[in-house]
């Protein structure tokens, strides 16, 4: 099979564009929120579930999909997982009532979260030789920044032209074309289904970790919309003695669906934790950013989202052709940390807009270097868990990683949320001022995180070694980005 990105650019062009709308999935929908809530008659506190079912399943299922990847072949996890988005996409456009729709963003996230895993081991598996690996994590890179970035516009535009369901019912033809496209393009597994015993899913692991990771996602999620209460502290207590007892299956298990060996594997643990960081930093970003503009400049929700739209814009050709050539001068670990010290210039730069600033003046430049950054800290972030992990544990790694780093997100916007509003109550100046002082505080401490993860960067992860020639390297694992 061919591994340079000259022949194999459909597949990457599959992979990246699926990674793009699970992504902007995650954000799109926010702009139809109001049409959805007038259309169904849905109470806010109803309304908000339509976002928080689709994060928490995505959040939720991506351990124990990573590691049926592993078990059952990544390409039959990447078409089964896109076949469950599509028709959870379908089910969500043209369902006509609130709880219907609800129960088809979880499913949606369940799509997802089956997904992601599978996609990021076929970029490994597919493209093992360094230049193209490089290229091939560049382009993911924009996709990821552009679907973090996008989305709210996105969500606009559709909304206005088309009205709420086709927010969903846009992701049908192309799920299915990516379904047609993947029959012809994915490798095959190679696996015999029929030879994989059911001890080999560690159903115990995949029930208690799931389980602990649903309950751990759901009350971030609920912590980020400023509504813990005794029922979710409760609820918190369980996560926990689900993660103890995940814990005990996990030793006890023959094939644990997470070996905790991994972890003694700094590169493995080092993008776990750079990847919580990440989504701890830039995720909140985007939820204040919007609400400065809607809450502190009074543009309306679709205005906002343009607003934010260069972000997105200006990462895509960072991520192209920058951060391939970045990754082959310098390695993924100098990668990772010069993201999070531009995150960390942007957020710092941020942190100090006024409430009555110029976009030209006050915001762009903050938004460019933030768009510099992010493609960085996604690749960097990612990599050296990839490049370490073994061939038959790339989807458990890739589970991980992704995993941590909504973990982060959510507990991210729930602690930053926290922070503003404590700020915003006690201010005591006008109302746009006191709101603005909330999104300053709430900056700062995202800046603070992205400082954490530049010294993340250097201290937990390994430069990576020189790529071995042909006649010494290794079958077991995919060559590594040289330095």
């Amino acid at each position: 099979m061919p591994n340079t990105l000259a022949g194999q650019r459909s597949t990457l062009l599959l992979l990246t564009s699926v990674e793009l709308l699970v992504f902007l999935d995650s954000s799109v929908v926010n702009l139809a929120m109001p049409s959805i809530g007038k259309a169904l008659g849905m109470s806010v506190a109803t309304l908000v579930w339509v976002s928080s079912a689709y994060q928490v399943t995505f959040g939720g299922f991506q351990l124990g999909a990573g590691r049926t990847t592993d078990r059952l072949g990544m390409r039959l996890m990447f078409q089964t997982g896109l076949a469950v988005f599509t028709a959870a996409s379908l089910l969500a456009g043209l369902t006509h009532t609130g709880w219907a729709l609800i129960a088809a963003r979880a499913l949606q996230g369940v799509g997802a979260a089956i997904l992601i895993p599978a996609e990021l081991a076929l970029i490994t598996a597919v493209f093992t030789e360094p230049e193209a690996y490089r290229r091939a994590f560049g382009v993911w890179s924009a996709m990821g920044a552009v679907g973090a970035a996008g989305g709210v516009a996105v969500g606009g535009v559709i909304v206005s032209a088309l009205g709420w369901q086709w927010v969903f019912l846009v992701n049908v033809p192309i799920g299915v074309l990516g379904l047609l496209a993947g029959s012809r393009l994915l490798p095959r597994d190679g696996i015999d289904l029929r030879a994989v015993r059911r001890g080999e899913l560690d159903l115990p692991g995949m029930v208690t970790g799931t389980g602990c990771l649903l309950l751990a996602v759901y009350v971030a999620t609920k912590g980020a919309e400023g509504s813990l209460d005794l029922r979710h502290w409760l609820l918190a207590g369980l996560a926990v003695l689900l993660g103890a007892a995940f814990v005990l299956a996990e030793r006890r298990a023959a094939t644990p669906v997470l070996p905790f060996r991994l972890f003694r594997t700094r590169d493995i643990t080092g993008s776990a934790l750079a990847n919580f960081l990440v989504g701890a930093a830039h995720v909140p970003v985007f939820v204040f950013l919007s609400l400065y503009f809607q809450e502190v400049h009074h543009y309306s929700a679709v205005r906002s989202g343009l607003a934010v739209l260069p972000i997105a814009v200006a990462g895509i050709p960072v991520a192209r052709l920058l951060i391939p050539r970045a990754l082959r001068a310098v390695g993924p670990r100098r990668v990772l940390a010069g993201g999070m010290a531009l995150l960390t210039v942007a957020l710092l730069l941020l942190s100090r807009i006024p409430a009555h600033a110029d976009y030209a003046a006050d915001f762009l430049p903050a938004a460019f270097v933030f768009a510099v950054g992010l493609p960085a800290c996604f690749v960097g972030a990612t990599m050296p868990a990839m490049r370490a992990a073994a061939p038959d544990e790339t989807g458990i790694v890739s589970g991980l990683v992704n995993t941590a780093q909504r973990l982060g997100a959510g507990l991210g916007v729930a602690v930053l949320a926290a922070v503003a509003t404590s700020r915003t109550a006690h201010h005591g100046g006008a109302p746009a001022d006191a709101v603005n002082a909330g999104f300053h505080l709430a900056f700062l401490g995202a800046a603070g995180v992205a400082a954490l993860g530049l010294l993340v960067a250097l201290a937990s992860l390994r430069e990576p070694p020189r790529a071995p020639s042909p006649a010494t390297a290794t079958p077991h694992a995919a060559p590594a980005p040289t330095d």
